[in-house]
């Protein structure tokens, strides 16, 4: 119990500190010097990130998880091609602003999270070397996918994206390259790793807050606030629980349907559902103009509120279910 109270005390804690990394930037935007220095901060923050992901990524339990294909492809289809095809559909729904059309469209082309996929299963009493392999075969992928994704189908109002040779250098050299590297420096870092989990939290939870305040600040000074309404906001945030429970509901639903075992089909229901702010917003640093960022990511920011709470919600729910089920009967 304290585990669990712990776990999810951090995640209400990482949502209200990106709230207010948000009002910071609406406040207090940087500019001019203060601009290109958060860039430079931010850049290699970036290349730390991954290098950090890249250094605990275990091959072992990749290679023992990739046994479970049944679960691995239905959580890759659910990430890569059901939201997808409900992002196209989601951004012609009426009353969504057409400043929020090209973000809600990128938030469905992104892969999974990690460390919180894990954390909820781990919670809910699922397979947590399962949520390992699935969750961090989607963030590999998703390195690739996800521009590919953005190149083919963001061609709608709002949202003329064209994918550069200058953007996937940019991937290559500031997202995959920092993570082949630590990858290769596991043997030698790992037990460091290891004995400071909640460091390395804290570095990854930095440097997420500090790429979404330099974001922000590109946007608020562009005029981020004067292009969208409070309503919108409003529409944008019913729209994504829409989207998150229609998500939860067909995950949760496919599991037994494709013979996955109650431990497996936590793993699709978290791993399936949730999108990476971790991952997306360093993608969408490399992809789109940098005023443009801050527009982007807000509906990705929304939705990431709304899974955390949600899905906090339901991991708890699942946990009191197993306890339950595996208690005596009495007579």
């Amino acid at each position: 119990m304290l585990k669990l109270k712990q776990a999810v005390g951090v995640i209400d804690g990482f949502v209200a500190a990106l709230l207010a990394v948000g009002v910071a930037a609406s406040l207090f935007p940087c500019r001019g010097n203060g601009a290109i220095f958060f860039e430079f901060v931010t850049d290699a923050g970036i290349v730390l990130l991954f290098f950090l992901h890249g250094a605990k990524l275990s091959r072992d339990a990749i290679l023992d998880g990739m046994l479970n294909w049944r679960l691995h492809l239905a959580s890759l289809a659910v990430t890569f091609a059901l939201f997808p095809i409900l992002g196209l559909l989601l951004i012609r729904i009426p009353g969504l602003d057409p400043a929020l059309v090209a973000g809600s469209l990128y938030l469905t082309l992104l892969p999974s999270t990690v460390q919180s996929s894990i954390a909820f299963t781990s919670i809910a009493r699922g397979n947590v070397p399962a949520a390992v392999c699935a969750a961090t075969l989607s963030n590999l992928l998703g390195m690739f996918l996800t521009p590919v994704l953005v190149a083919v189908l963001m061609q709608v109002p709002g949202g003329q994206i064209h994918i550069s040779l200058d953007s996937v250098k940019n991937i290559a050299l500031q997202l995959l390259l920092p993570f082949v590297v630590g990858h290769c420096f596991r043997p030698w870092i790992a037990a460091w790793i290891a004995r400071n989990k909640s460091l390395v939290g804290r570095m990854d939870r930095g440097t997420i807050l500090l790429v979404v305040y330099t974001a922000f600040s590109a946007a608020v000074v562009d005029g981020l606030w004067s292009r969208l309404s409070v309503a919108s906001l409003i529409v944008m945030a019913i729209l994504s629980c829409g989207l998150l429970a229609l998500v939860l509901v067909v995950c949760w639903s496919l599991g037994p349907r494709i013979g996955l075992n109650r431990e497996d089909s936590i793993v699709l229901l978290f791993c399936g559902s949730k999108k990476s702010l971790a991952t997306g917003v360093p993608i969408a640093g490399t992809l789109f103009p940098a005023s443009q960022v801050g527009l982007i990511i807000l509906p990705l920011m929304i939705f990431h509120q709304i899974q955390l709470i949600a899905c906090a919600v339901i991991a708890k729910r699942l946990a009191r279910d197993s306890q339950a089920a595996s208690l005596p009967l009495s007579c």
